[in-house]
């Protein structure tokens, strides 16, 4: 695939999406005046998508030879992690400086003098993920921004110093993006466990991720989500998939191999992190030797408070955007 490959690839969405007024059940509105078939299906997703794909094409009809998805829209298209997008965020469009604005609900758009890099990924127009990344970050919070980072670059989808060139420029986001850039590691391979490691650096404890645990041959044993340096103790997000049978069995025959080793293992929740983060910090507090400070959760608190794993991080985030009415089928202005 190659940047900026314009409408060659349109043709594939005419049986997706048209443009004019359709009627029956067989049509499912997308916006005033695009139309797609109805249960149409989109590629398998291990989560149901913000935007389905479907109702991209239709979309996709009001842009420019110049347009492509950005910011959110694209990340999930490219396949990348997002935190809890609420209601009413809107679709996310980059437009040439002198295109018309698609004037519907629910589709927020941006201009550019240079076109925004984008390629075609399934028929779909798409900022590259640095582009896109730098977009979002003109909107997320900062934790929610560290998070989603984290998960390209896990995904091999842009390098660090692709980022750190765009965040050197005069873009809108640029500077969200360079203040983000310092508190990044690939080595996350969940949103989940992002938050675990920003919770413990906030807390002023050094960690490394994706940590390999020897015996006394050398010989690995295990591979932990976060080792706090120069202790025993590795911290791992234990999330749903650790309540079922056979991932508990293997769950206490690694316990068994670190208790061999003199490891402690402590596994944390979601809840834990976002609610009870007090409790981590205790267990940190403890497990690199030092007094107890309630005090120091204070920064994570803030930052959970701002993202959009708070509800008034939901709603601040909705406020930022200009003109985000929610996206409605039943039409628009």
């Amino acid at each position: 695939m190659t940047e900026n490959q314009g409408f060659e690839c349109d043709d594939a969405l005419a049986t997706v999406a048209v443009r004019g007024h359709r009627r029956g059940s067989q049509w499912d509105q997308v916006t005033y005046a695009v139309h797609r078939p109805a249960d149409v299906p989109g590629p398998p997703l291990d989560h149901p998508p913000h935007w389905p794909e479907p109702d991209l094409a239709g979309w996709q009809l009001l842009m420019t030879a110049d347009g492509c998805f950005t910011a959110l829209t694209a990340l999930e298209i490219w396949g990348v992690s997002l935190p809890p997008i609420p209601e009413g965020c809107p679709v996310f469009m980059a437009l040439g400086k002198n295109d018309p604005r698609p004037m519907r609900r629910g589709v927020h758009t941006s201009r550019h003098v240079t076109p925004v890099g984008h390629v075609v990924v399934r028929g779909l127009r798409v900022a590259t993920p640095a582009e896109a990344l730098v977009a979002a970050a003109r909107w997320l919070a900062q934790l929610d921004l560290v998070a989603v980072i984290d998960n390209a670059l896990h995904l091999e989808l842009v390098q660090v110093d692709e980022l750190v060139a765009i965040s050197r420029s005069r873009r809108p986001g640029a500077r969200a993006l360079r203040d983000a850039l310092p508190l990044v590691d690939e080595g996350a391979e969940s949103l989940p466990e992002s938050l675990l490691r920003v919770l413990h650096v906030t807390c002023g404890v050094e960690v490394e991720t994706q940590w390999g645990v020897a015996d006394v041959n050398g010989v690995e044993i295990a591979r932990a989500d976060l080792w706090l340096r120069g202790t025993t103790s590795v911290h791992e997000y234990d999330g749903d998939e650790h309540d079922k049978a056979p991932r508990r069995v293997k769950d206490l025959r690694r316990q068994r191999r670190l208790d061999k080793v003199d490891h402690v293992r402590r596994g944390y929740t979601l809840g834990d992190l976002l609610h009870r983060a007090v409790s981590v910090l205790e267990d940190i507090d403890r497990a690199v030797g030092r007094p107890h400070d309630p005090s120091r959760i204070r920064v994570w608190t803030e930052l959970v408070r701002q993202s959009l794993y708070s509800r008034s991080g939901r709603a601040a985030f909705l406020a930022r955007i200009p003109a985000c009415p929610p996206r409605n089928r039943g039409g628009g202005t």
